[in-house]
């Protein structure tokens, strides 16, 4: 499950649709993502780190990579 992924979506206001779109999925694809149904492939992650300006680490967790 991509926890980040739905947060950043909903964080930013914009539907799964038009988020879709934009990435050239379709929008039960990226429902999928968002609910852990399917897993998306290391270039997806990438391309929607690129979209939505945030770390990979925050689309699978939620929450920005920190060194401890």
């Amino acid at each position: 499950m991509l926890n980040g992924l739905k947060l950043i979506r909903k964080e930013r206001r914009l539907n799964q649709q038009k988020v879709a779109i934009d990435l050239n999925i379709s929008r039960e694809a990226l429902s999928h993502y968002e609910n852990g149904k399917r897993e998306p492939s290391l270039d997806m992650l990438v391309k929607m780190s690129e979209y939505f300006n945030v770390s990979i680490d925050f689309l699978i967790t939620g929450k920005e990579f920190t060194k401890k």
